[in-house]
């Protein structure tokens, strides 16, 4: 029997099969705990500027179209590069494409320093909303190193504590403007963009870390190894051609979309959430900026045990109930955050808004959990394919939610929009109803076979 090699218990595939969030062994949870970082730095720092656009509209002359359209843009630039971030994970690993990603658009935050119109505006949202595409990368990452038992979890922890970066953007944000404006008198058009240098810093830094001690796969490098496969065949495929066959394998799988309609409306809605909820209190409530924005961050603070809750869930009712229970259970989630989002646009009191808000954000943001707890099971060849998918559905969502709903030219108001919002969550869950596995079966039919072992999907 081969000598233990790592201080986690792991299966045949040397992935873990069981998940120590408080450990830093390697290479495991080293992985795991870069991967959450490097993430949350890039959530840092695409939502560092909506907390502060009450002053940065009035800066910069910014109509409510213009704000609208730099929402927009920012979740049109993540859609772009998350669907490229798939098959670079796919080809070079999610190591070394996650740090390339973030040392290339940390600088755009620094451009903010040279902005005085609403293009100018529009484009430093669309360049740093690229860096959202590290989520892929960080899904990506989890699945290679922990098992099916555990992967629902580590994926669910990840993703949650790292989209606190979010939360914590609303609240740190308003209050390193106050400290640059009241302590160190400079003026407001000064104080916002040397605020932004902050999340610039701290996204290149991680990088750099996730560099010099991350490690791909259980065994090494992932290119390495995957050099090692492909050498211990007997046919040799061109590398182009291998990574336009495992791209083509992910697009052709159906379960694919639709598991990137759903994420669009689950987290697609928590992104939308995140650039309107500081500035909506503000307005409709009249509180003060700093308040606005403990506000907002108390939505993104929930992440921190909403989606790992939704991790967890997916694998228990896995265990159980196999995938019949993860797709059920990511249904009746996502449903009831959709009739909280439906609720919170109909609410006319702020303490009663706060309310409502908070558990909606527990809800949708669990069902983000629970989709990447199904996501692993589609396809092992084209992993990296679907997650980018799935990943693209949810900026995708955003981007349509944004447009139809918040853009500053359409005739709803932003409460009405948030209502509309939750019925459209409710109506594209139905979908998951379409998803089938010959082996495992669906929400509504069993398994087509007498499958007894799990197997993922070629």
């Amino acid at each position: 029997m081969e000598p233990q090699k790592f201080s986690i218990a792991v299966d045949s595939d040397h992935k873990a099969t069981e998940f120590r969030p408080l450990s830093l062994s390697s290479p495991h949870m080293r992985a795991f705990h870069l991967a959450w970082l490097s993430l949350f730095t890039c959530f840092f720092s695409t939502f560092s500027i909506p907390p502060l656009l009450p002053i940065i509209r009035q800066d910069l002359h910014l109509s409510p179209s213009d704000v609208g359209t730099a929402g927009i843009a920012a979740f049109a630039g993540s859609i772009i590069s998350r669907l490229a971030m798939g098959p670079a994970c796919d080809v070079f690993g999610p190591r070394l494409a996650s740090a390339t990603l973030s040392l290339a658009t940390a600088p755009i935050l620094l451009s903010a320093t040279f902005i005085s119109t609403p293009l100018h505006f529009i484009l430093l949202r669309f360049f740093v909303g690229f860096s959202l595409a590290n989520f892929v990368a960080n899904q990506f990452w989890m699945s290679s190193m922990f098992s099916r038992c555990t992967v629902g979890l580590a994926n669910g922890v990840a993703a949650g504590w790292a989209n606190v970066g979010s939360g914590l953007s609303q609240l740190v944000m308003p209050f390193i403007f106050s400290v640059l404006n009241t302590y160190f008198d400079l003026t407001q058009s000064v104080s916002w963009r040397t605020a932004l240098v902050v999340p610039a810093v701290f996204q290149a830094m991680m990088a750099i870390m996730v560099l010099a001690y991350g490690q791909e796969l259980p065994d090494g490098s992932y290119r390495n190894i995957k050099k090692r496969e492909k050498n211990s065949k007997d046919d040799t495929i061109d590398s182009k051609d291998d990574a336009i066959g495992v791209f083509l394998n992910g697009i052709k799988n159906y379960r694919g979309w639709v598991l990137g309609l759903t994420y669009g409306y689950c987290f697609g809605v928590e992104l939308t959430m995140d650039n309107i909820i500081a500035e909506y209190f503000y307005d409709r409530f009249g509180v003060n900026l700093e308040t606005a924005g403990v506000i907002a961050a108390s939505f993104g603070f929930a992440n921190w045990v909403s989606r790992p809750t939704g991790g967890i869930v997916s694998d228990k009712l896995g265990k159980r109930f196999g995938m019949r229970g993860r797709l059920w259970g990511l249904w009746v989630v996502q449903t009831v955050a959709g009739v909280m989002c439906l609720w919170l646009g109909e609410v006319k009191s702020l303490w009663g808004s706060i309310a409502v808000m908070c558990g909606f954000s527990f809800f949708v943001q669990a069902a983000s959990g629970l989709t990447f707890g199904v996501v692993p099971f589609v396809s092992k060849r084209s992993m990296g394919v679907i997650s980018g998918m799935t990943g693209s559905g949810g900026t995708v969502g955003a981007v349509v939610t944004q447009l139809l709903l918040f853009s500053g030219s359409t005739k709803f108001s932003t409460q009405t929009g948030i209502s509309l919002m939750g019925v459209m969550m409710i109506t594209s869950t139905l979908s998951l109803t379409t998803i089938y596995f010959p082996q495992w079966g669906g929400m509504l039919c069993g398994p087509s076979s007498e499958h007894q072992h799990c197997q993922l999907l070629a």
